[in-house]
């Protein structure tokens, strides 16, 4: 029973000495750098841009990963948090170099980001989104602010958080009980970021990972959660 029971606690940590080597790989195979981004935030006005929401209905857009429910009302689209994974009402069509542009509040605090150039992986039990995620931190990580940074969706954690002194601007920088602007610009393998016209992250994606895909709304797994989007715009570049 002893011997026995060596070996079972021998694998186990043959596997979790495994799993942390190619956890390691992973991370070293992701050639990032990260800037600070000085850019003002880009025009948001004119002719070229258009509306991702026809402010009735999804028409255009669809639930992919979980099942957590995302519905127009009174022009604008809310998300409710539920049981289960995270859950994005994603763009049908796909985008290459553009600006998009957002307002969200929070109804009830949960985490929540759009996603960028993102894409679906088949996995043995669902579809999982993959890709670049504009964070927009839930409410209660007011300490840490990095609404803006950017995160990679279940391909390898945080690829720009906001760390930098320079970045002390956005720690309070969300209105916790209105509306925040998120306004992102992609341009070839550059990501930027501004939150409420504050820069935020300037990402460079060196192996150009993502070069094209569609766009996301996220609600965050977890007890609670509803968020709202409105004045969701688009101009290609």
């Amino acid at each position: 029973m002893k011997k026995q029971l060596k070996t079972i606690v021998l694998f186990l940590v043959t596997i979790t000495l495994l799993q942390n080597v190619i956890g390691q790989n992973e991370q070293s195979n992701q050639k990032t750098t990260q800037l600070l981004n000085k850019d003002k935030e880009p025009k948001l006005e004119g002719k070229k841009f258009i509306s991702l929401f026809n402010g009735e209905n999804l028409k255009g857009w669809e639930t992919l990963q979980g099942t957590m429910k995302f519905e127009a009302r009174d022009g604008e689209i809310v998300g409710t948090c539920s049981e289960g994974p995270s859950t994005f009402l994603c763009t049908e069509k796909e985008y290459v170099d553009f600006i998009f542009t957002c307002e969200i509040k929070w109804e009830v605090d949960g985490n929540t980001g759009v996603q960028i150039r993102s894409r679906i992986r088949k996995d043995l039990n669902r579809n999982t989104v993959i890709g670049p995620q504009a964070e927009m931190e839930d409410l209660a990580k007011n300490g840490r602010g990095w609404s803006g940074g950017i995160y990679g969706q279940n391909c390898g954690g945080w690829f720009y958080p906001l760390k930098a002194p320079e970045h002390k601007a956005l720690k309070n920088v969300i209105d916790r009980s209105g509306w925040n602007r998120l306004t992102i610009k992609v341009k070839g393998n550059v990501f930027q970021t501004w939150v409420n016209g504050i820069p935020a992250a300037y990402w460079i994606d060196e192996k150009n990972e993502f070069p094209k895909g569609f766009i996301g709304l996220q609600i965050h797994g977890g007890k609670q959660g509803i968020v709202h989007w409105k004045n969701l715009k688009l101009r290609e570049i």
